[in-house]
């Protein structure tokens, strides 16, 4: 009897001891963290380098830091992506994404930190970034196919501090949305093909009268035309301002002496033409004025007869 009571003692502490094992487990993996993830308890998922082909479904909708890097995902898809609206933190780094727009971000307004390094983009389209109304950092580099970005891919005013364009393909881009950014600190335009011509003439000018701001300036150099690869953005905005508005050179300036001397001649010929036509006028209302009247005179001279006559 004593060594049954004893086995039943033994059993349920063993069960006790599991129970309290199993708690543990199971409290250090949160809830609704996505298969081949691992999440904490500081709202951070990390899924980093699992090979997936797709954006993991069932996200804690609490997390904070998500970390998609060095996977394969082609599509953020925006339904779910805009379920976390407390993320601050996003790398989606080193995947096989070619699509973003305005509905992807449409709602993670506080979102401080986005990387899409080392993707599959050719194009990023207008207002993609427009609803990232806290982002402060932004990285877009190595992208072979990134040929095109919109010059109102932000709203304004934006926050953006460091933004990286760098080792993509752009060949020319349009400043106005850089000089936009008022907050800008940072920005990184190195290791692209950029084309120093004259629709560029506004980046290497901006970039001259803001060096400090750019991450490996030394870098950032033409690639065309074949006479300027090499040459640094930075130091020919000066030169293409003057390529590309030109000044006046001696044969402009003896022109346009030339026109003035005309101007002045044949002005100088109508103002005497006019002038004489005037005193010529005046004249002849004076000499309309000073003539005798010759009517009035005859008039007299036959009523003067005819006085003489009927006298006699």
């Amino acid at each position: 009897m004593k060594r049954a009571v004893a086995a039943a003692c033994v059993r349920r502490e063993r069960a006790q001891i599991l129970l309290v094992l199993l708690a543990r487990a199971v409290s250090s993996v949160s809830p609704g963290c996505p298969e081949r993830c691992v999440c904490d308890d500081q709202h951070v998922v990390q899924c980093a380098e699992q090979d997936l082909l797709n954006f993991p479904s069932g996200l804690p909708l609490t997390t904070r830091q998500l970390i998609l890097s060095n996977n394969r995902i082609s599509d953020l898809p925006a339904l779910e992506l805009n379920y976390l609206s407390d993320l601050l933190y996003l790398d989606c780094s080193n995947n096989s994404l070619t699509h973003i727009s305005e509905s992807t971000f449409g709602n993670l307004r506080k979102l401080a930190y986005l990387d899409l390094s080392f993707n599959l983009f050719g194009r990023i389209q207008e207002q993609t970034f427009g609803a990232l109304e806290s982002l402060v950092m932004l990285r877009l580099t190595d992208n072979p196919m990134l040929s095109e970005i919109h010059p109102q891919i932000f709203s304004v005013p934006s926050v953006l501090q460091v933004l990286d364009i760098s080792r993509n393909n752009l060949n020319r881009l349009n400043v106005s949305f850089l000089m936009a950014l008022g907050g800008l600190r940072s920005l990184g335009l190195s290791g692209n093909p950029w084309r120093c011509a004259c629709d560029t003439e506004e980046l290497c000018f901006w970039m001259h009268s803001n060096t400090f701001k750019f991450i490996e300036e030394g870098q950032t150099v033409c690639d065309g035309p074949s006479y300027l690869r090499g040459q640094r953005l930075s130091e020919l905005g000066l030169w293409l301002r003057r390529q590309c508005h030109p000044g006046l050179d001696l044969q402009d300036y003896l022109f346009f002496v030339a026109i003035g001397f005309v101007i002045f001649g044949i002005g100088t010929v109508l103002a005497w033409a006019l002038g004489m036509v005037i005193v010529l006028c005046q004249r002849c209302v004076r000499w309309r004025k000073d003539r005798p009247n010759v009517d009035l005179i005859e008039e007299e001279d036959t009523k003067s007869g005819i006085t003489g006559h009927d006298t006699y």
